[in-house]
């Protein structure tokens, strides 16, 4: 027990000895114990991280000393709508669609408002209870007549707040509800960008169909060349194989897209709440336009993301659960009060004789408990030290997102890039290679490694386009979902608190 803590024990001791001499004394002395009563435990005080100055791999950096700012996670209304800059109309209808119907945030959703209900529980410990108790009794032993008894009363209990036992708890539970916030913001975020990358690896798929049925067509034109060519003597036996093979190849990675697609649109049906056989074939042509990146500060970034700010509420909660431990050393005052009407007829039970009623402090303390409170105590600061070394990990974690998210998007610039410029290159030589097989220059063997290289090197530049989207996907969720550092912060962006119609059939049963 600390020195403060002690002396604020001792005059409670006194004045509790004294409030049991009468009521005029009880009440006053009730007051001013809960005024000057203190909360045990230390007060919260946000843990710091040292998250750098700026980004490693960024290529510009926006960095301005006079606008560095110390990190406050903040960020319990969750990210804008941050996939509207892709200008995709087709990506706008399925994220509203995943927010009505995904199962997922269904389950946050509730999970917050059970946080929500036991704020509600913890604050009932502000307030006195208020008991009634009506009820009649006949009773009798050996050889006595038997006897009646009616009694009607109401009592009434208030535990005074003295040691902030009630406090912390709603310090601690109200910490609970907005961690459950943020998490139900997380999960929302997470499963936008999930939903995203689905979508732009769909878009993927479906431009490799694309290219593959073209060159079907061509392979199948070219097969049926080479045969009309040795029909006549002009091509060898191996030139038709190849050719075969070469189609029949195409064919294969042809179906290989179809069970990927197949895949793409089971995920994303279930992203959406729905059977996979009931979510209609989507549309994916073309590619919509791909954001600018700018770069927010290391320190903004604490204050973006939902899952950092979910993970420094639950460090309050754990500190405030320690001032609940170390009220158990203290004494429990409780003032209570009884009155109603007891008699053994019902013609006497209303009159003034009847009557009863009791006022009085009660204080107790418990003495021994075999170290179960310190045990509680240890507990508690332990389960501080777990939540402070979880937010610090939340935020390393989310710093190397964003790198990773930077060093792809930069990676992959120069990469397509470069990409371009071999595919510019495959195509001149697939041109090149034709004409001299047309002319009989070279032989089919030749023809299809060039042909085979440039369809590779075609579903390369796809995919590195595809992947492109991916990182920006990447790196807008990994900054707290949107380019824009005042998006996120300001609660008009987005509810007050977490809804999902997938709960709103059981909010309103009670």
């Amino acid at each position: 027990m600390s020195r403060r803590e002690l002396s604020s024990f001792l005059p409670f001791a006194g004045a509790g000895l004294v409030a049991a001499c009468g009521l005029k004394r009880a009440i006053p002395l009730a007051v001013v114990l809960l005024l000057a009563g203190c909360a045990v435990g230390p007060d919260y005080q946000r843990p710091l991280f040292d998250v750098g100055e700026q980004y490693l791999h960024a290529e510009e950096q926006a960095l301005n000393s006079d606008a560095w700012v110390r990190a406050q996670p903040a960020d319990m209304q969750g990210a804008g709508q941050w996939w509207t800059s892709f200008q995709d109309p087709l990506l706008d209808r399925l994220m509203l669609e995943l927010h009505e119907h995904n199962a997922d945030l269904g389950q946050a959703e509730a999970r917050y408002r059970q946080a929500t209900a036991s704020l509600s529980n913890a604050r009932a410990g502000f307030f006195p209870t208020l008991d009634s108790d009506v009820g009649g009794t006949r009773s009798g032993s050996g050889t006595s007549s038997a006897a009646t008894n009616y009694n009607l009363a109401l009592s009434a209990s208030w535990e005074p707040d003295v040691w902030g036992r009630v406090r912390r708890s709603n310090e601690a539970a109200m910490a609970n509800v907005e961690a459950s916030q943020a998490d139900f913001y997380a999960t929302r975020l997470s499963l936008e960008s999930t939903l995203a990358k689905t979508y732009f690896q769909a878009k993927n798929v479906y431009a490799s169909q694309q290219l593959l049925d073209e060159t079907l067509r061509t392979y199948e034109q070219v097969l049926e060349v080479t045969e009309n060519r040795f029909d006549v003597g002009m091509a060898a036996q191996s030139d038709v194989v190849l050719a075969r093979a070469q189609l029949e190849n195409a064919r294969i990675q042809r179906l290989a897209l179809n069970r990927q697609q197949a895949q793409l649109h089971n995920a994303m049906a279930v992203l959406l709440g729905r059977p996979p056989s009931e979510l209609e074939a989507l549309e994916l042509v073309g590619w919509p336009a791909l954001p600018e990146v700018p770069v927010s500060l290391p320190a903004q970034l604490l204050e973006r993301r939902p899952d950092v700010a979910s993970a420094e509420r639950r460090v309050m909660a754990a500190n405030a659960q320690i001032g609940v431990a170390r009220a158990a050393w203290f004494p429990n005052l409780r003032l209570s009060a009884q009155g109603g009407w007891r008699a053994g007829e019902w013609a006497q039970w209303l009159s003034a004789p009847a009557r009863f009623w009791s006022l009085g402090p009660a204080l107790a303390l418990q003495l021994f408990d075999g170290g179960a409170r310190s045990a509680q105590v240890n507990e508690a600061i332990a389960n501080y030290g777990l939540q402070a070394t979880g937010c610090k990990q939340a935020v390393l974690t989310a710093l190397q997102e964003v790198e990773d998210g930077l060093a792809q998007w930069y990676g992959l610039a120069e990469e397509t890039r470069t990409q371009q410029r071999a595919l510019a290159a495959a195509r001149e030589s697939l041109t090149l290679i034709r004409n001299q097989y047309d002319a009989g220059l070279v032989d089919f063997l030749g023809l299809a490694q060039v042909a085979t290289s440039t369809l590779s090197t075609e579903r390369t530049t796809i995919s590195l386009l595809s992947e492109q989207y991916i990182a920006a996907v990447s790196l807008m969720t990994g900054l707290g979902g949107s380019w824009d550092r005042s998006v996120g912060l300001d609660p008009a962006n987005a509810p007050q608190q977490p809804s999902s119609s997938l709960s709103s059939s059981n909010t309103e049963q009670d």
